[in-house]
């Protein structure tokens, strides 16, 4: 596995734009020393992740006791490596994690990671399309990273709301660097893009939003989250309570939006032009089953789980009601 190492160009930054102090959590007394030392953490979307990968850089981590190894995931499924064993924690979006949940792997909700705000995520077409409007075609080709996790979901349920049958919606799957070409070649209507693929082909493409993702059901949705296998958790409360103290300070650091923009070139191929423009979407400073219900809820009303899932059995005990 990959480990991040440590960006010194980003502590430069944190000291320049937010200062030495901007987690600090008060006088209040340590609380008991974690289970283990080091925390293997899996990551991946750069602009999601941003708080965490800022935090444990600056060191917020080894200050409230722990070694939090960054494990770079790329392209590789989190919750398989949760599952076995290759990290502790691992970022995904909420509803990769709550597919495997509902098929019976055992996951426990250690934070909230980012929620989508206005064209955060997006269905996309180029200049010159005949897809000008959502109902303009009856069965619209819609190219999505991933048939059953976010985009799909996304593309779905606003397509819906705007009249299109969802029966009638054609997926197909593309890494998010190659929609572009898709769409160039006319082998999709739209894809649903997520920054900072939009900005991109905005830039380079001149593309244009059909539908803004954000909207309707999905209006300012959760998009993904930190989890830990449910047996890690019972046997690791300490070391994931001291996870998420750090984590909530780190997320509510980032209500900054130019933190995160200054920090993303120093370890994302995201450049400082891109990462001016780009639409942030806000990070979530608590674990919020009534919030993330919302995400269940619509994988279940659109068939990609069989039956409800209770979000609130998959919280930590402190978050249970």
């Amino acid at each position: 596995m990959k480990l991040i190492g440590p960006a010194f160009a980003l502590v430069a930054v944190l000291l320049a734009s937010a200062g030495c102090g901007m987690f600090d959590s008060g006088d209040s007394p340590r609380p008991t020393a974690p289970e283990r030392a080091t925390l293997r953490v899996g990551v991946a979307d750069p602009i999601d992740t941003a708080p965490l990968r800022i935090a444990a850089v600056a060191g917020k981590f080894r200050q409230a006791g722990l070694n939090v190894e960054l494990v770079d995931l790329g392209t590789a499924d989190g919750v398989a490596k949760l599952s076995a064993g290759e990290v502790d924690v691992t970022f995904a979006s909420d509803v990769s994690l709550f597919h495997a949940a509902a098929g019976g792997t055992a996951l426990q909700m250690q934070g909230e990671a980012y929620t989508s705000s206005s064209n955060t995520i997006a269905l996309v077409t180029l200049p010159g399309s005949d897809y000008a409007e959502p109902t303009a075609k009856k069965t619209p080709r819609i190219a999505v990273d991933n048939q059953t996790d976010i985009c799909a979901l996304t593309a779905r349920s606003v397509l819906a709301t705007a009249g299109v049958d969802p029966a009638k919606i054609r997926l197909q799957a593309s890494p998010f660097s190659q929609m572009p070409q898709l769409l160039q070649a006319g082998q999709a209507d739209a894809a649903v893009m997520m920054e900072p693929f939009i900005t991109r082909a905005e830039k380079e493409l001149g593309a244009q939003i059909l539908v803004d993702g954000s909207s309707g059901a999905t209006l300012d949705f959760p998009s993904s989250g930190y989890a830990s296998t449910g047996a890690f958790a019972a046997a690791n409360p300490r070391t994931l309570a001291a996870f998420r103290r750090v984590l909530t300070q780190a997320q509510l650091a980032a209500a900054d939006p130019a933190m995160v923009r200054d920090a993303l070139p120093s370890f994302s191929d995201i450049d400082q032009t891109t990462a001016a423009l780009i639409s942030l979407g806000s990070y979530p400073t608590t674990l919020s089953a009534t919030r993330l219900q919302r995400v269940a809820d619509l994988m279940h009303s659109s068939g990609l789980i069989p039956n409800r899932l209770d979000v609130q059995a998959m919280l930590p005990a402190a978050n249970q009601q």
